[in-house]
């Protein structure tokens, strides 16, 4: 490559980035992986190093990303937010360690070795004890004050405990979302009938940079702590001894670091790290590599991102600490062959893509379908039928096709066309403006009508025995259904036709509809269907309304009132209830027999109290324990925090046991939780 073609691809190449760290930073909308993005930023910091006087010096690869937004106030940093080397090579480690160990004239080096959380950097400021300024890394030398938002995160102290505390310091860390919330939220996203969102590390940077922070604190938010910026006095002269600290000021910190020396034990941690991290409450993709004295980080400074020991442009901004680095795991990934696309048609009528597999073993599972999200991806990379693909699971959660290997497409293939009208009942398909998903509008299409009546049934609604997605399909075949309420209408004799010998299954299955018929009311509320409310939600709508009567009269301020409720969720509640076909429905359904039971007004010690569940228990599964506690007033997270007042632990327990330790939170085992309900 002559110095015109290098100019062409450098050019080209930073485009490139500067396009994806918009994309990344301001909008968290990444359109490619993080190992795609590590790999172009590479090449183009190669051409770079062996093109100088064609590389200027202010390229895309000399600075951080700039997650700076309108609508928030800027902060300056009184220490820089740097930002890492990466690698995914351990040979590219180890010399990074021959670097320090030939700077500091030992190969007897002691480091630190910590998950690289894959969430969103913030700087908080506590000045005398007291939490007073929460800051996004910005452009690393300001930010975006957040700090309203980061009053809502779970688990983060307004004060610091415990001496000593100095009078200024800045604590750097990751804001992100546990498994449990991402599911959570992806949830009422589908009974919402709107597009799953991509990934935990998205999803938690859009919240971060919401102005209502009403929505921001109904998404519950975490904070893992780590890192150290301005300080006075010092609080500690090593990564260690600080990491110490956090943890006696109450702060949240990793739930594992690792201590070593040398770099032979640094590989060991970070293959130990590899096997652990899917435990971790957090996402995590690689490991961060420091070296653990203070001082010996400052001898060695920072500098120029990229670069090695000859330290090239000194003029250039001094970005990336020269003490540590990040190594990141490759992701998992697999390719196979796209045999078809199909269209899903969801309760609320959204068209949602699914590109069909040729089953491939990803990350320990077969993995035989994939999410395209909507129409907009499917054109945007250009998938078709027939294409090679490589699938990776999305922040280790959801398949989904990354790339497409076009140089393997089958001669004669064609775009996909999406679908103009729905694939079941033909009716035309809308779009809503400025969105991304395709409904079909027709309110008694089959699939809207089947599915409808399956989430009502479901083991997270009614809970209806015997009323899985066959049955349902049968009693729709033949007529017999054609809404929730008609499965109160349903009689033995209606049902004894449909199956030989089908006496006693008819009369099992009247009983049990017969049965959920004064069922706990968060339990319809949830099988309503609202959108926005899951779970969770309705059974604060049923603890705070305690009948549907009250709930539909509700006015939207009583509703935004509820802890977690944004105004999103209650403007959805309120415009769902004023509906008409909706109060028709509620008529309908409390004539023919629906009873629903408020929660119990518990004189139970436990009200309020907050628990989480791991492991295996003895006599009680998980949903009994939860039931259980819910029934007592008491409240089931899936994350432990120092709100927590209690972690429930049966056999082989994960991480969590490990977090609550830490924390000094009470672990109890069923016979001592059993004891506590009396």
């Amino acid at each position: 490559m002559d110095s015109a073609e290098a100019n062409k691809q450098i050019t080209y190449l930073r485009a490139q980035v500067a396009r994806h760290d918009e994309l990344y930073y301001r909008h968290a909308k990444p359109e490619i992986s993080d190992f795609d993005y590590d790999r172009l930023k590479r090449e183009l910091a190669d051409l770079e190093v062996q093109f100088p006087p064609v590389a200027a010096d202010e390229s895309v690869t000399q600075r951080v990303g700039d997650d700076r937004t309108e609508g928030f106030a800027r902060v300056k940093h009184r220490q820089a937010m740097t930002t890492l080397d990466n690698t995914y090579d351990e040979a590219e480690l180890r010399e990074f360690h021959a670097r320090l160990a030939k700077a500091l004239g030992t190969e007897d080096l002691a480091y630190t070795v910590e998950p690289k959380i894959d969430g969103v950097a913030v700087s908080l400021t506590y000045e005398h004890g007291r939490l007073t300024r929460a800051v996004t890394r910005g452009d690393g030398e300001e930010g975006d004050d957040v700090t309203a938002n980061a009053r809502t995160i779970r688990g983060l102290p307004p004060t610091l405990h415990g001496q000593p505390v100095p009078a200024l310091i800045e604590i750097r860390g990751e804001v992100y979302l546990s498994v449990e919330e991402f599911r959570r939220i992806n949830q009422l996203q589908e009974e919402a009938g709107e597009a799953h969102y991509a990934n935990p590390r998205n999803l938690a940077a859009g919240t971060l940079k919401q102005l209502d922070t009403q929505l921001v604190a109904s998404r519950r938010l975490e904070v893992v702590l780590y890192g150290l910026g301005h300080c006075e006095p010092p609080v500690a002269d090593s990564q260690s001894g600080f990491q110490a600290q956090l943890a006696a000021w109450d702060l949240p910190v990793v739930e594992k670091f690792w201590a070593v020396r040398g770099i032979d034990a640094v590989c060991g941690a970070i293959r130990e790290l590899d096997q652990r991290r899917r435990g971790f409450a957090f996402g995590t993709d690689g490991a961060v590599v420091k070296l653990d004295s203070f001082a010996q980080q400052a001898h060695k400074g920072v500098g120029y991102r990229g670069m090695g020991a000859d330290g090239r442009a000194e003029a250039a901004r001094k970005l990336s600490p020269r003490w540590a680095c990040a190594f990141k795991f490759p992701p998992d990934r697999a390719e196979t062959w796209v045999r078809n696309i199909t269209i899903q048609v969801g309760r609320t009528g959204a068209l949602t893509p699914v590109a069909e597999l040729e089953p491939v073993l990803l990350a320990g599972t077969t993995v035989k379908r994939a999410t395209l999200h909507n129409a907009d991806e499917i054109a945007r990379k250009d998938v078709r039928v027939g294409d090679a693909v490589l699938v990776e699971k999305a922040g280790e959660i959801i398949p989904a096709v990354v790339a497409v290997l076009v140089s393997k497409r089958p001669a004669g293939s064609a775009p996909y066309a999406f679908p103009q009208q729905c694939p079941v009942c033909t009716t035309a398909a809308v779009r809503v403006e400025d969105g991304v998903v395709w409904r079909c509008p027709n309110p008694q299409c089959p699939e809207k009508v089947r599915r409808r009546i399956e989430h009502f049934a479901s083991k997270g609604c009614l809970d209806i025995d015997g009323l899985g997605e066959e049955i349902v399909d049968l009693l729709l075949h033949h007529g017999l259904i054609k809404s929730i309420v008609d499965l109160f209408h349903l009689t033995v004799d209606q049902l004894l036709p449909l199956k030989k010998s089908g006496e006693v299954w008819a009369g099992n299955l009247i009983a049990a509809i017969a049965a959920r018929r004064g069922t706990d009311l968060w339990r319809v509320i949830h099988g309503l269907g609202i959108p926005q409310v899951g779970a969770a939600s309705a059974k604060d709508l049923a603890r705070t309304f305690r009948s549907l009567d009250a709930l539909a009269a509700a006015p939207e301020a009583d509703l935004v009132r509820i802890d977690g409720f944004g105004e999103k969720t209650a403007a959805a509640v309120r415009a769902w209830f004023a509906e008409e076909t909706n109060r028709a429905l509620l008529r309908e359904l409390l004539a023919a027999g629906l009873r629903p039971t408020p929660p119990a007004e518990s004189g139970s010690g436990l009200a309020g109290k907050v628990f989480v569940l791991t492991g295996t228990l003895p006599t009680l599964t998980r949903e009994e324990a939860a039931a259980k506690i819910e029934a007592a007033g008491g409240k089931v997270s899936g994350s432990v925090s120092k709100k927590t007042h209690y972690v429930l632990a049966g056999d082989e327990a994960g991480s969590k046991l490990d977090k609550a330790r830490a924390l000094g939170v009470p672990v109890i085992a069923e016979a001592e939780f059993l004891r506590l309900l009396g």
